[in-house]
């Protein structure tokens, strides 16, 4: 048996891949290499996937159904699948909108239906984002929480596949699992990704954008600590017994770090001093973000174990290889 991992070439999708495989797992990844940010660094992620003997890349746009029907006759069946193909990007949204309805809410349909469809189908685990909290003052962000004031297109559609998922669940008893993934960072890493871009600026010594004048936390989170919370909500399914067999979790650090604390870690580590430019806030963005992972550890067993202090640096390693510096 396959589990199908949508976005196998994105950030999450590559690394969780990669710890599927490593424990013996068959991977079927599905990705269609879009250029929302730089092509080439997807297909160095995905080379390092194909040249493994249990992996298969299928190259195909999520909101495609007969492409991914026809994947799933040929690879599947696909009784497990890690659905975290999405369009990311909370300031794109208001640029391309219809790329979030098309990937984000189309898409998931798609797998909603290819589950629904799978004889004896055992679990759908698929991304969501802590973005659906919105302007939520409370914290730190718990599950329980209302979440019907998003302040973005990108978190009304992550807010919008969990109550489809929601819905399937309760009219077909499929299981499945909702991750709110909280700020992910780490190697290979998305470049328009607030890490990513300050890295990128201080080595090409231009200034870097700072906004609400810095006045920004955010739980960041390795991604190693996702990948590990992922695995274990796939290998735990709701049970049959739940009404409906669904359940949503948090994925953080469970810590929430001032934005300029990242930015210290970064110049210590960089070894230079970054040109700040102070910039109000950006429509569609929070000030703080920090996850209740409550739930996810008394279920689980989920506790991450990466500060920023050790993240960071490992990423400016990771980000000196990959481009020869």
């Amino acid at each position: 048996m396959s589990i199908l991992v949508t976005g196998a070439a994105g950030f999450i999708g590559s690394a969780l891949s990669q710890a599927l495989l490593a424990r013996g797992n068959r991977v079927v990844g599905l990705d269609d290499f879009n250029d929302y940010y730089d092509p080439a660094l997807k297909e160095a992620r995905a080379a390092r996937l194909t040249d493994q003997a249990n992996f298969t890349m299928v190259r195909a746009n999520l909101a495609d159904q007969d492409a991914v029907f026809a994947a799933a006759r040929l690879h599947g069946p696909f009784r497990r699948v890690v659905h975290l193909a999405a369009q990311a990007g909370v300031r794109y949204s208001l640029e391309n909108p219809m790329a979030y309805v098309q990937t984000n809410l189309v898409g998931q349909m798609v797998i909603l239906e290819l589950c629904r469809q799978t004889e004896g189908f055992e679990h759908l685990v698929y991304a969501s984002s802590s973005s659906v909290y919105g302007g939520n003052t409370k914290l730190p962000f718990a599950v329980e929480d209302r979440v019907d004031t998003p302040s973005s297109l990108y978190a009304a559609t992550k807010r919008a596949d969990e109550l489809m998922g929601h819905s399937y669940s309760h009219l077909y008893r499929l299981p499945m699992t909702g991750l709110r993934y909280f700020t992910v960072y780490g190697p290979w890493g998305r470049p328009d990704m607030a890490l990513f871009i300050f890295t990128k600026a201080i080595y090409e010594g231009r200034p870097i954008q700072i906004f609400n004048h810095g006045d920004m936390m955010r739980d960041f989170t390795y991604v190693d600590d996702i990948v590990d919370g992922t695995i274990r909500a796939l290998d735990n399914p709701p049970p049959d017994t739940e009404q409906p067999p669904w359940r949503l979790y948090n994925i953080g650090n469970n810590r929430s770090e001032p934005l300029l604390r990242l930015i210290e870690i970064l110049e210590e580590t960089i070894g230079r001093r970054a040109e700040r430019q102070l910039e109000p806030m950006q429509p569609g963005d929070v000030k703080e973000t920090y996850a209740d992972i409550s739930s996810i550890q008394q279920d689980l067993g989920y506790s991450p174990t990466t500060p920023i202090d050790e993240g960071v640096p490992n990423f400016v390693a990771w980000y000196r290889d990959y481009h020869g510096l």
